[in-house]
């Protein structure tokens, strides 16, 4: 509190005065350079926005809002075979449990990712008003409907599995994964764009069959060079079709990371009843319909540069294929129009391609040889940790199989020391207490393998681990007395197979390359 009268200024002998307190808050007040503090407030800004919002990752090609967005949907185990829930819970559910950014900011984003011209393969399986290519808005989130596609289906594989690391979300509540296992090459397909402090991303979308052709002709010969790789993917494929014009740009890009290609829409010609039309039929990427029909009819009008258009007609549907209608005036010819359309209207435009994304959470600029590495290495990782953890669980489970085999060649008495004893806890422990001896002449001799029977045979017997013995003290008596050796020693066998297999997989890269194609 201020003191509105100077005459009488505090003193040290006055009650809670800070003017003689040693850690008063004059003392608390550190001197900075202005120049100082905007210069890591800003970077810290610009960090934020690389690392947590603008740049996608290259191992699943996803932003944060977006990986937290089919994080949501798989917790409401929204598959393609279920039915459609509200855009308005999947939004409800991503912002309180993972993204606490409003509900505004998740809705766009997961209508982007159900937008067939907007995303080569779609993540997003939509139901209602997800707006259209021609600009109109979508409808209100509590109206729509969606629910995952097969590819996000694939994207999310084996996530349970330990694949990939986890880390607290916003309020340490629940756990979110820091990338997918991404079995579907989302970036490479849907290519990705993005607004970052100081830089920009802007990565085009190509074909799925052409991309898993490249990826296995990688995996045959790491070495491929680049003009080989032309070979398999002759360019970008973008989902409002369009035809690329010359090669230098493509080239440039999948070599460098970076450069620029012009796009042009296709465009018939038909005649009927003495006039000529044009036909556009497809349109640039990222090129809203309504805007190109509004130039066009700018361009057709009094003033504009292209006076032989007679009448523009928009016959395309909100989904269909679009189909623009440009009707010529008598002695028109349309080449000619075609190519003032192409020159004055965003019917020809320029897509500039910039391959940044976060490689081990730094930007980077990557040659398309380099992003399909990054994915390929981003599969041998969560196949090795997908098998490590699946040897884990088989040997936990054959080894709990192991105490399930003693016990049942000495049920009876097994039963009689569970029976006799006060508590669950009392009964593991004389379990692991008691000696386990498999006499050679016993009924299921044959069937226990050779190294239990070796194990049982030793001066002490074989004892139980605490895992075992709480394995079996865990069931019930009915469910003891109901266990069958030979179905225990069929599993047991199974495990182990299944154990060799998987060391197998491990040891060697070229099962590994093999499971990738």
């Amino acid at each position: 509190m201020i003191d509105e009268n100077p005459s009488n200024p505090p003193t040290g002998n006055d009650e809670g005065s800070t003017a003689t307190s040693p850690e008063g808050p004059r003392d608390r007040i550190v001197d900075l350079e202005i120049e100082r503090e905007l210069h890591d407030s800003y970077l810290t800004y610009a960090m934020s926005t690389i690392m947590d919002r603008a740049l996608p990752d290259v191992r699943d090609g996803l932003k944060p809002s977006q990986r937290r967005i089919l994080v949501a949907m798989h917790d409401l185990n929204l598959t393609p075979g279920r039915k459609h829930i509200k855009c308005a819970k999947i939004a409800g559910d991503t912002s309180g449990n993972y993204h606490p950014h409003g509900e505004s900011v998740i809705y766009p984003t997961l209508v982007n990712m159900g937008q067939h011209w907007k995303t080569r393969a779609l993540l997003v399986d939509k139901q209602g008003n997800f707006g259209s290519i021609e600009g109109d808005p979508p409808a209100a989130m509590r109206y729509t409907e969606a629910r995952m596609t097969a590819a996000t289906v694939a994207m999310l594989e084996d996530i349970k599995f330990e694949t990939v690391d986890f880390k607290p979300n916003y309020d340490d509540r629940l756990f979110e994964p820091v990338v997918l296992p991404a079995k579907f090459p989302n970036l490479l397909v849907n290519g990705s764009s993005g607004i970052a402090v100081g830089m920009a991303s802007s990565m085009p979308p190509h074909n799925i069959n052409e991309i898993c052709d490249a990826i296995v002709a990688m995996l045959d010969n790491p070495e491929i060079d680049l003009a080989q790789l032309l070979e398999i993917i002759p360019g970008p494929d973008f989902p409002t079709g369009g035809s690329i014009i010359g090669r230098r740009g493509i080239l440039e890009a999948y070599s460098t990371g970076r450069g620029r290609v012009t796009v042009r829409g296709k465009v018939r010609h038909e005649e009927r009843k003495g006039r000529n039309y044009l036909i556009i039929e497809e349109i640039p990427y990222q090129v809203v319909q309504s805007n190109l029909l509004e130039k066009l009819a700018i361009e057709a009008g009094k003033d504009g540069r292209i006076p032989d258009i007679a009448n523009i007609h928009n016959h395309s549907g909100r989904d269909a294929q679009t189909r623009i209608l440009v009707e010529l005036k008598r002695g028109a010819d349309p080449h000619v129009v075609e190519r003032q359309i192409y020159r004055f209207t965003p019917l020809q435009s320029t897509f500039s391609i910039i391959n940044i994304a976060l490689v081990n959470n730094r930007p980077r600029t990557l040659s398309i040889k380099q992003l399909i590495q990054c994915w390929i290495d981003h599969r041998f990782e969560v196949i090795r940790r997908r098998t490590e953890f699946l040897l884990r669980r088989a040997r936990q489970d054959a080894h709990k199989l192991e105490g399930k085999i003693y016990a049942v060649c000495e049920i009876d008495e097994v039963i009689k020391l569970i029976r006799s004893s006060r508590t669950r806890e009392e009964a593991i422990k004389r379990l692991q207490e008691r000696a386990f001896r498999i006499a050679p002449d016993h009924d299921y001799a044959p069937l226990i393998p050779k190294r239990l029977l070796e194990e049982s045979r030793s001066e002490n017997g074989a004892f139980l681990t605490h895992v075992q013995a709480e394995a079996i003290g865990n069931l019930r008596l009915i469910q003891l007395t109901g266990l069958e050796i030979e179905t225990l020693t069929a599993e047991l066998q199974k495990l182990h197979d299944e154990i060799e297999n998987f060391e197998a997989i491990l040891s060697d890269k070229e099962r590994v390359r093999t499971m990738i194609r």
